[in-house]
């Protein structure tokens, strides 16, 4: 189908067509999501069943992130090139593969693997659901309300997880965390057939194999000289040549992409204040909420005795939050911009981030419950502003590049924040997890209002004049690269 053709086909959609499409992408996106913060409810049980060690656990959410964030750019590529539709479908049935063999899993390391599976499949889905919904909704008002909604799935799914998470493994056994997305990923693969319409970018970015693999070698080895290195020792030959890795496969990426025609990361998109701070807000913002989860399951679970059903129903006060101000940032964005839900957004994290220094081994329910309604609050209005932000103002055609580029600053951070995260944590905990935990938690709690003030700030920049300034001489030179109009 041509590029004309998808376009005359798009614009004839009915507004039930295109709501149905929007849930279709929305319902993939969250079962990635949620496939993160779930499995952090059944970490105790898996630890306890298949005998995993704190690191391995830390590996076992991000094994997932970190393909994920690896692959995400190279999927969105994929579907402006190949098809959308046709990339989208693939990465359902990939991820159905991978969740069926993570349920089957006996041994930590049969796990990771097969979260790795489940994560090539989850990198196909992110960035083309978003280029699909900003190639079919495209009103710039009805198109940020899309977005709102799209963000929002992302926000309600991580909320959600511990609580279905919960659920699942209390009722029935971790496994069936990875059972639910087997049915949910087959009716998406018929809605993607029956609604969806095929679309390609008119110039779709040719490979770029050694991007792709300075990205992965820079995530994994930053990665893993994090999570190893409390075990290994941070002065180990393996940390130590780790960090030296990743240093040298940042540098080089950095050197390769801006020499290259059609880089795999365009360097163009970094020259505008509001990209950069939307892919930086992105980092920080779901470092705190991988950390954030990682660590209160483990709390409310080991430290607090609770069941993994209880442990889930605690984070009730988060999902709620954020599955109510998530909407309603997506319409402060249409009316107002993105400064006003990303400064309060900011906020609200810094207060959750304060309050979560001061719990204790003994702490009430209640103070723990607000302390988690205020980062549900946080999130759900930041989550919006960096989608939109980053996918305003770029070609049509290569919305796939730029939304998985912030898809991929979600993942790196949630993968560097189970990683710092917990490395902080259990580097302070000198006897048993349920004995120190609570104290020694505190210095990551201190980094989560750290990350509320940067949220602030990045909102108050990017939306300043001189932010406005260089979005507009972006647009200028990638139109003039192009010969395209703005999305």
């Amino acid at each position: 189908m041509s590029v004309a053709a998808t376009t005359q086909v798009v614009g004839e959609l009915s507004a039930r067509h295109r709501k149905i499409i929007l849930a279709t992408c929305c319902l993939s996106l969250f079962i990635v999501g949620i496939d993160v913060s779930a499995v952090n409810v059944a970490l105790p049980s898996i630890s306890t069943d298949l005998g995993a060690t704190p690191a391995q656990l830390q590996w076992v959410i991000d094994s997932y992130t970190l393909v994920i964030a690896s692959l995400l750019t190279l999927g969105g590529s994929m579907g402006d090139r190949l098809g959308r539709k046709r990339v989208f479908q693939v990465g359902l049935v990939v991820f159905a593969v991978g969740s069926i063999l993570c349920s089957l899993s006996t041994s930590p390391e049969m796990l990771i693997g097969a979260r790795m599976l489940q994560a090539v499949g989850g990198s196909m889905l992110n960035p083309v659901a978003m280029s699909i919904i900003t190639n079919v909704f495209t009103d710039p008002k009805e198109r940020a309300h899309a977005i709102g909604m799209w963000a929002a799935a992302i926000g309600v799914s991580m909320a959600l997880g511990p609580v279905v998470g919960g659920a699942l493994v209390d009722g029935i056994g971790w496994e069936a965390i990875f059972w639910l997305n087997v049915p949910i990923c087959l009716l998406a693969i018929v809605l993607t057939a029956r609604f969806v319409p095929e679309s390609k970018a008119e110039r779709a970015r040719r490979p770029d194999p050694l991007g792709q693999v300075l990205i992965f070698a820079f995530l994994a080895t930053l990665t893993y000289g994090i999570i190893e290195g409390r075990g290994l020792g941070w002065t180990s030959g393996v940390v130590i040549g780790c960090f030296v890795v990743a240093i040298c496969a940042v540098t080089t990426l950095i050197w390769y992409e801006t020499r290259r025609t059609e880089p795999l990361l365009d360097p163009r998109f970094f020259h505008s204040a509001p990209f950069t701070s939307a892919i930086g807000t992105a980092v920080i913002l779901f470092a705190a909420t991988g950390g954030f989860l990682f660590l209160n399951t483990l709390y409310l679970q080991q430290v607090r005795g609770m069941s993994p059903l209880e442990a889930g129903a605690m984070t009730l006060p988060m999902a709620v939050a954020s599955a109510a101000f998530a909407p309603l940032a997506g319409r402060l964005v249409a009316a107002r911009g993105a400064r006003v839900p990303m400064a309060m957004g900011g906020l609200a994290i810094v207060i959750s981030g304060v309050m979560l220094m001061m719990v204790r081994t003994d702490t009430s329910l209640w103070f723990i419950g607000v302390a988690y309604m205020f980062f549900g609050i946080g999130s759900g209005l930041v989550n919006a502003p960096i989608t939109n932000a980053a996918v305003s103002g770029m070609p049509r055609s290569q919305a796939g590049l730029a939304s998985s580029m912030t898809s991929t600053g979600r993942q790196v951070g949630t993968s560097l924040g189970v990683a710092v995260f917990g490395t902080l944590a259990f580097s302070g905990v000198d006897g048993s997890v349920a004995d120190g935990l609570a104290a020694a938690a505190r210095p990551a709690w201190l980094i989560m209002a750290l990350v509320g003030i940067a949220i602030t700030i990045l909102a108050v920049v990017s939306t300043s004049r001189w932010g406005a300034a260089t979005a507009a001489r972006t647009r200028a030179l990638i139109e003039a690269d192009t010969g395209e109009s703005m999305a």
